[in-house]
């Protein structure tokens, strides 16, 4: 009897420690502790396992959303930077004037914009190394410098010029009837090149290059994390047009054309995993290089060359695993939501980003951060 006493003491007092150390951690977070964080913290967890939860808004100040994310305490917002969406018809988007009043609207929203996604000062003209290719990348160092007088620290980006994102059906019946976005290579291989002609690999590797050198030592300076996403699809050209953030191992080369914290990645779970590699695997290897910067959690079905999107719980990705390698590797970083099925009754306008997909994207993100969480601090399950 008293040995079992002693081992149930000892085990109460490993909790307790794992408790304290990991709430004082959590306390000394620069990020604001709200009445629901401190429920949980009583509880032993700290809630989103410190994560910065956040919603796609690229179709602007979408109200129905907007009042539903702040409603599930969603409040991080991730978008671009359009002086239009604010009044400001003449100011150029890299402007302080429009950069401000752009993060204040979010701010009037009840919201903080954590992450500009689709960044201005960055298309063709720098993709493809054409004429002014040196003014937009002024710019762009204009823009990471204005971010951060406003508090902004991350810009996803990405290096598809002409043809990005690319899907060939986006209205494609999934579970339930609900609309997924889908791609089959096989749509594509007829549609003529695009009028930039044949574009190459090299030529993309070259563009990239005089980017980074030029770009990642402004970001250090003031402060910011340029986050690169993967091609979407990754695969090896489309229309012409190549492509080369297309493996993990192209993401390393990338990473080392400039070593710098400043130089990252957005984990993109889905484009990963087309790839044809194990997601939790791939993000505690990138873990040790602290170069996620910001995640889209997304799952899907198939390969690069033929896939469709799911919900969060169908598709070949563990998503539990892959939360817990987040936890694992320390990131606490901003992390959305990423393509959901469009559901019944909703709009298929912005197929991926559909309001009603989104509540279910989120609820299910929280249920596993909070899983990750209290796993990490001994607080689940019955440790009498």
């Amino acid at each position: 009897m008293k040995d079992t006493q002693w081992t149930n003491m000892k085990d109460n007092r490993r909790s307790f420690l794992r408790k304290s150390a990991f709430i004082a951690a959590a306390l000394s977070s620069r990020h604001p502790i709200t009445a629901v964080d401190a429920v949980a913290r009583a509880k032993g967890f700290v809630r989103d396992a410190g994560m910065q939860m956040s919603e796609a808004y690229f179709d602007g100040f979408n109200q129905h959303k907007i009042a539903l994310c702040r409603q599930m305490d969603v409040l991080g917002a991730v978008g671009g930077i359009n002086p239009k969406m604010v009044g400001l018809n003449d100011a150029k988007a890299w402007e302080y004037e429009a950069v401000l009043a752009v993060k204040n609207a979010w701010d009037n929203e009840g919201l903080k914009m954590t992450v500009v996604e689709g960044p201005p000062a960055l298309s063709e003209k720098t993709k493809l190394g054409l004429e002014g290719r040196d003014e937009e990348i002024a710019n762009f160092i204009t823009l990471m410098h204005n971010l951060r007088r406003v508090g902004l620290e991350v810009i996803c980006y990405n290096w598809m010029p002409v043809t990005g994102w690319y899907r060939t059906d986006k209205a494609k019946p999934g579970r339930g009837g609900a609309l997924v976005t889908a791609f089959d290579n096989d749509a594509v291989k007829g549609e003529s090149m695009t009028p930039y002609g044949q574009v190459s690999k090299e030529q993309l590797w070259k563009t990239l290059e005089y980017f980074l050198k030029a770009v990642v030592p402004e970001a250090e300076k003031a402060g910011i994390r340029l986050a690169m996403h993967p091609d979407d699809p990754p695969i090896d050209e489309i229309r012409g047009i190549s492509r080369i953030m297309t493996s993990v191992e192209n993401f390393t080369r990338m990473l080392d054309i400039y070593p710098s914290p400043s130089n990252g990645i957005t984990m993109c779970q889905g484009n990963f995993s087309l790839m044809g590699v194990d997601i939790p695997t791939v993000v505690r290897e990138f873990g040790k290089r602290k170069c996620i910067h910001f995640v889209h959690f997304r799952n899907v079905r198939g390969g690069k060359f033929k896939f469709e999107e799911t919900f969060h719980d169908e598709g070949q990705i563990d998503m539990y695993e892959a939360m817990k390698a987040y936890y694992d590797i320390g990131f606490r970083g901003p992390i959305r939501p990423d393509h959901v099925p469009t559901m019944a009754e909703d709009s298929n306008t912005f197929a991926g980003y559909s309001t009603i997909g989104t509540l279910y994207a989120n609820g299910y993100i929280r249920g596993l951060m909070e899983a990750v969480s209290k796993e990490h601090t001994g607080s689940g399950g019955n440790h009498g």
